[in-house]
This record gives C-alpha cells, sequence and structure tokens, in this order.
C-alpha cells in the first residue's frame, strides 16, 4: 500500500507539472501575457522542488534502512520516522518488521555461538582452528591442558612441544589423521578438517590423549597373546613330557642286562621307543617353527617410505606368481583408476603383503567356479588411494572375520597364521589400514587403505 501511495503521489506531481507548463504555454501563446506565463513557471518550479523533496526523503529513508542491515545496527525505528503523511505508514512498518526479524536472527546466531563455545570449552576433545597463515582461532582449555604451551597465538608453537607433531600438523591433509607419542604421559591422536571463512581458509584440528585406551589395548593384546602362546606351548609340551615318562617307563621295564654289562631291548620295546623320540622330534621342530613364527611378528623392519607407481607393483605381482596361478588354474587380473595411481610406502613390504594375500586366495578358490582374482587400485571418496585383493573362494565365516589378524589364529589346517597378522602391521606402520569383507561362497575383498 505504502509503494502504490507513493507511485501515486510521484503520478500526480508530475501530472501537475504538465498541466501548469501547458496552461502558461498555453497563455502565452494565445494573450501573450508575461505575468501569468511567470506565475505559471513558479508553479511548475515549486512542484518540481516538491517533487524532488519528496522522492528525496524516500530515497533517504530506503538508504538508512539499508545501511542499518549493512551495519547490523538494529537500533533504528521507521514508525515515526517520516513527514510524507499517511501515506507511507505501511512502508515505515514494513522496515520495522524487517529490522525485528534481523535482530532475532542475529540473537538466535548468538545464542548458537554462545552455546558453541560452551560446549567446545567443555569437551574432552582438544579442540584448535588456525588460518593459513598459522594464527590461532579458537583453542579450548583441553587443548591447552594437553599442550602445555605458553602464549599459544602460532600454530608453529607447536614446535615448542616436539618439532615432529608440527611437522606432522603442517603435513597433515584435510580428513587425515595421525598419532604421536610425545613423552611416557602423552600419546597424541590428531585428526584434522578444513573449512572457509568469510573468504579465508582455516583448519580445525582436534586432539586426544590415547595413553590409557593404548594401555588398555596393550593389556588386551597381550592378555591374547599370552593365551595363544601358552596354548601353543602346552599343546607341544603335554605330549613331550608324557612320551618321556613313557619312554623312561621302557627303558626301565623292558632293558634286561645280559652277560658283561650288555643291555638288550626286545624289538617291540625298541619300535615303541623310536616312535616315540620320533614324535617328540616332530613336536619339538614344531614349537621351533611357532618360535620363529613369533619372531618374525615382532620384528618387521620399518618400512621405506617412497612414491611409486601402482602399476609396477601389480606387474611385479604377476610376473612372481603366474607359474604357481597357472598350475592352479586361476587367472590374475589388473584394475587401475588413474592408470598413473601412485602410493607411498615401501614397495618391498607392500608386495609381500599382496603376495600372501593372493595366495591366500589361490587356497580359497581350489573348488570355486569363478577362477579370477582381481587386483585393483583406485582413489576412495577423501581421494585417499587403496588397494583391494578380490577372490570368489569359499569365503570367511562372519564370526571369524574379526579374529583372523590375530596373531597365530587360523582357519587352515596348515599354516601358521601369523601372515595375516604381520601384514596388518606392516599397514599400520605405513599409517594406512587392512581390512575385509567377506561373503561366504561369493567373494572375499581384502582392502588395503593409506592416508
Amino acid at each position: 500500500m505504502g509503494f502504490r501511495s507513493f507511485s501515486l503521489g510521484v503520478t500526480i506531481r508530475v501530472i501537475l507539472i504538465v498541466l501548469v507548463s501547458l496552461v502558461g504555454s498555453y497563455l502565452f501563446v494565445q494573450n501573450g501575457s508575461i505575468p501569468q506565463s511567470i506565475l505559471c513557471s513558479g508553479a511548475v518550479l515549486l512542484l518540481s522542488l516538491n517533487l524532488i523533496t519528496f522522492v528525496s526523503r524516500t530515497n533517504r529513508k530506503i538508504s538508512r534502512f539499508l545501511e542499518s542491515i549493512r551495519y547490523s545496527d538494529f537500533s533504528s525505528s521507521f514508525t515515526k520516522d517520516s513527514n510524507l503523511g499517511n501515506s507511507f505508514k505501511e512502508l515505515n512498518m514494513s522496515f520495522n518488521e524487517v529490522i525485528e526479524a534481523f535482530k532475532r536472527t542475529r540473537a538466535q546466531k548468538e545464542e548458537q555461538m554462545l552455546f558453541l563455545q560452551i560446549m567446545i570449552q567443555h569437551v574432552n576433545t582438544g579442540i584448535i582452528s588456525f588460518t593459513s597463515t598459522g594464527k590461532i582461532g579458537v583453542i579450548n582449555g583441553t587443548a591447552k591442558q594437553l599442550l602445555q604451551i605458553p602464549q599459544f597465538k602460532d600454530i608453529h608453537d607447536l614446535g615448542k612441544l616436539s618439532m615432529e607433531l608440527l611437522d606432522e600438523v603442517l603435513s597433515l591433509k584435510p580428513g587425515g589423521a595421525f598419532s604421536l607419542r610425545i613423552d611416557s604421559e602423552l600419546h597424541l591422536n590428531v585428526q584434522s578438517a578444513a573449512f572457509k571463512m568469510e573468504g579465508q581458509s582455516w583448519t580445525l584440528l582436534s586432539f586426544q590423549n590415547i595413553k590409557s585406551e593404548l594401555q588398555k589395548n596393550e593389556l588386551e593384546a597381550w592378555q591374547n597373546l599370552t593365551k595363544v602362546l601358552r596354548h601353543e606351548i602346552m599343546n607341544s609340551m603335554t605330549p613331550i613330557a608324557s612320551l618321556a615318562s613313557s619312554l623312561g617307563i621302557i627303558l626301565e621295564e623292558d632293558v634286561t642286562e645280559k652277560e658283561e654289562g650288555t643291555l638288550f631291548l626286545n624289538k617291540e620295546s625298541y619300535l615303541d621307543l623310536s616312535e616315540g623320540l620320533a614324535t617328540i622330534s616332530k613336536r619339538s621342530i614344531g614349537l621351533v617353527d611357532f618360535v620363529n613364527a613369533y619372531r618374525d611378528y615382532t620384528n618387521i623392519p620399518q618400512p621405506i617410505i617412497k612414491a611409486f607407481p601402482v602399476r609396477s607393483l601389480f606387474e611385479n605381482i604377476r610376473i612372481l606368481l603366474s607359474e604357481d596361478l597357472l598350475i592352479s588354474n586361476i587367472s590374475l587380473t589388473c584394475e587401475l583408476s588413474p592408470l598413473d595411481l601412485e602410493i607411498i610406502g615401501d614397495q618391498e613390504l607392500l608386495q609381500m603383503i599382496l603376495i600372501n594375500l593372493v595366495k591366500n586366495g589361490k587356497e580359497a578358490m581350489a573348488k570355486a567356479s569363478n577362477r579370477t582374482i582381481l587386483l585393483k587400485g583406485g582413489v576412495d571418496n577423501h581421494s585417499q588411494p587403496y588397494i583391494q585383493v578380490i577372490d570368489h573362494g569359499e569365503g570367511i565365516v562372519p564370526e571369524a572375520l574379526e579374529r583372523i589378524f590375530v596373531p597365530f589364529y587360523t582357519t587352515k589346517k596348515s599354516g601358521s597364521g601369523i601372515g595375516l597378522a604381520i601384514s596388518r602391521q606392516i599397514m599400520n606402520l605405513h599409517r594406512g589400514n587392512l581390512e575385509v569383507s567377506s561373503v561366504p561362497g561369493e567373494r572375499t575383498v581384502f582392502t588395503l587403505s593409506f592416508r
């Protein structure tokens, strides 16, 4: 209504200016009356000034409204701020309603910001945000308590705690994570996220001290390992001890002494003795093999990290296993996307993982109709590279999926149960992971994911 009244007001003033101009022109042409013409010209001037004033006041009002929005000054009121009459009452009310809506929105945002700040300060995870130049934006109390860095104003101040930590943070990609042991009391797990605010790039870091969790997991791991060691040692030592006792009885009861100190043992006892000693020998060799497997698991070399093309890794696997797979009538296919995919890691150690996985797949496909193993390389949704080994063998039952990476656990009749445990350990050294999914009787997928 206010805007329609404004248009009407402008239209009426323009019409009056035109009419007065026409009347003045007519009088001058018909009568040559100069005073009347001057009078009409004066009227036109006054009407023009009135039109300019009318429009200017409205423009100033709109400009003041827009400036209030621009500078977030919502203290202005337009209800009694017009000398233009009742025609702009609705416009003033509209301005006030918009300002009130902005007030409410800003109040809600301030409340949400306050809630977010309180929440950030009370979480048990350290939070730090910093700009691309390193300037600290937000840092909560937990981060200050964990890092213990006075005057923490720049992300480079992390070097006061640990230069290795600073280097890891600066090289960390958005969405990435790493863990680092600072000292005996502080083992940090760090995660990163990136965002933009007011046209500036920011990085958000979260810190957690995982020392207690690691200790808990370490204790659980040692307990599980102790169970395995006890089981394997008892499996070997119990029959050895029993056989040794039985052999002692044979020697004591069945050995007879002849003349001149010669000892005699009948044939049956001799065979029992030979069989018992052979069994002891086999069990002893099995125990030595078990100890060697444990040594291999605990003596994995540190990876030599460098970038290399996945294509060459796949080609090496194909050449090394071609004869073995040919004998088993199994084909190995490779799939890469992109073709120039590269991985940063130790090619020799990763090759050892893939050889182990392909051989496991070959053994699982003894009765499979689809006799193809697929080596697949690509990047995930976070642009992180991965490698998959896919077979179509008998698969892994759900209850065994979580245990196949436990050292010395195996579902095969022969094998040490150490291969997958070593493979996952190698991936951990690469700050990656080794996971498995399986549909028994259809396919099994081992995924090597890299950060």
